[in-house]
């Protein structure tokens, strides 16, 4: 496993501008091409400038491109961002289609140093309430109870029947045979609608 990580400045995750909530400002503000016009190891550079360059220009009206021919020297591009960030890319023997993700690449980037980040989250503006937890919300009264907290005892069934008093229990007796003589009678209806519909299919079996 490597260490290399170790030597890197450590840092939170941030964005330019709020992460473009005010306004998109591209940090890419300049970009320079160096290139050789005879050598074999420009002709990828040699080959984006002529086929890509302008649609990258129009896309992108806010960078400005300089175009530095170097006679027998290595390409590479050269970038400046707006935090007085400078990137040099050597481009020794990439095609037009390196060239052009490397642009792309550069072109979306910040411009800041590689860091290790502390954490994978940072907010400006922390809540002073402090973090959420799932006793947030939870009664006061609870910061002076004392755990573990004794159970109260189980109650036996008979117990829950003398608590009844007389007139609740009479109620209850009342309401369990309503609902008793409400299902019998809803069962009697039933088997008479069924007596009623044979006695028709009969009388219509007999017509036939």
């Amino acid at each position: 496993m490597s260490n290399s990580h170790l030597f890197l400045k450590s840092g939170f995750p941030r964005a330019p501008l709020q992460n473009g909530i005010g306004r998109v400002v591209l940090q890419l503000q300049r970009i320079t091409f160096k290139f050789c016009k005879n050598h074999g190891a420009s002709r990828g550079i040699r080959e984006f400038l002529e086929t890509d360059l302008i649609d990258f220009s129009k896309n992108n009206p806010g960078i400005v491109v300089y175009v530095k021919p170097r006679r027998h020297r290595s390409p590479n591009l050269t970038v400046e961002y707006l935090n007085g960030e400078r990137q040099v890319i050597n481009c020794h023997n990439f095609s037009r289609e390196e060239v052009s993700k490397w642009v792309t690449l550069l072109r979306t980037q910040s411009g800041n140093p590689t860091i290790r980040y502390r954490k994978l989250w940072h907010t400006d503006s922390p809540s002073i309430q402090g973090p959420w937890t799932p006793f947030t919300n939870r009664r006061p009264e609870l910061n002076l109870a004392q755990f573990p907290r004794e159970k109260p005892p189980p109650v036996h069934p008979t117990e829950i029947r003398t608590s009844i008093s007389p007139s609740s229990a009479a109620e209850l007796n009342t309401t369990s045979a309503l609902a008793n003589y409400a299902t019998e009678a809803g069962q009697y209806k039933g088997v008479e609608a069924k007596k009623i519909k044979r006695k028709e299919s009969k009388k219509l079996n007999s017509q036939g």
